[in-house]
């Protein structure tokens, strides 16, 4: 498992490492999409994050649940496609799980594992089916797995150890739905660009991401 950053938990340090990483990653993440899906992904990724550092700025000193609540309502309200709403569906369950006494390891898994059934309902897909769900799914058993005194970025920190093992999973699918699903066994040998988004929120609870070969190859960050 990878090291997590010392120091007191903060969700708007986390927001903006994610907006950080995404704005560093998005070449890659459009280079992906473009092999498998509409070739937006990086881009809408990208707009739902500047749009949360705006929102961010607006509101003073945000507890971890306001800088959660502000992303999720970027993603929700300002971007588009299908990456948009089932991201702010996770931010949105993360903002009314976390207290704005500040986020816990309990209430982080909570958070994810409603924002887990909330893109299951909405998007009707399961595990295999070669989308986010199969970065999220043990993701979400990571944090459930975490003891209550964990804290909450090292238990962050081994969700996205699970998150990536689930993303390089998904370069040995044939996926099910989506785009993607129409290309067959062309789609097979690359990773879904929205399972590597997730994996990508839950990195940045240790720190900015700038390359994601190391993550997609297995070896994790240098």
């Amino acid at each position: 498992m990878t090291t997590p950053v010392s120091g007191a938990f903060s969700g708007a340090a986390w927001m903006r490492r994610f907006a950080d990483s995404a704005r560093a990653t998005e070449p890659q993440l459009t280079a992906l999409d473009q092999q498998v899906g509409d070739g937006d992904f990086g881009i809408n990724l990208t707009l739902g994050t500047d749009a949360a550092l705006a929102r961010l700025d607006a509101v003073s000193a945000p507890d971890d649940a306001a800088a959660l609540d502000a992303a999720a309502t970027a993603f929700l309200d300002d971007v588009g496609g299908t990456s948009g709403p089932l991201f702010g569906l996770l931010l949105q369950s993360l903002a009314a799980s976390v207290p704005s006494s500040g986020a816990t390891a309990a209430t982080l898994a909570a958070g994810v594992a409603d924002g887990l059934a909330a893109i299951r309902r909405v998007g009707e897909a399961a595990p295999g089916d070669k989308t986010l769900v199969d970065a999220l799914t043990p993701a979400a058993d990571a944090l459930r797995s975490a003891p209550a005194v964990t804290p909450p970025a090292q238990a962050l920190a081994a969700a996205a150890d699970a998150a990536w093992r689930g993303v390089r999973e998904t370069a040995r699918l044939r996926a099910s739905m989506g785009r993607s699903s129409y290309l067959g066994e062309r789609a097979e040998g690359v990773p879904d660009p929205g399972a590597v988004g997730v994996a990508l929120l839950f990195a940045c609870a240790e720190g900015p991401v700038r390359d994601l070969t190391p993550f997609l190859d297995g070896g994790g960050p240098a």
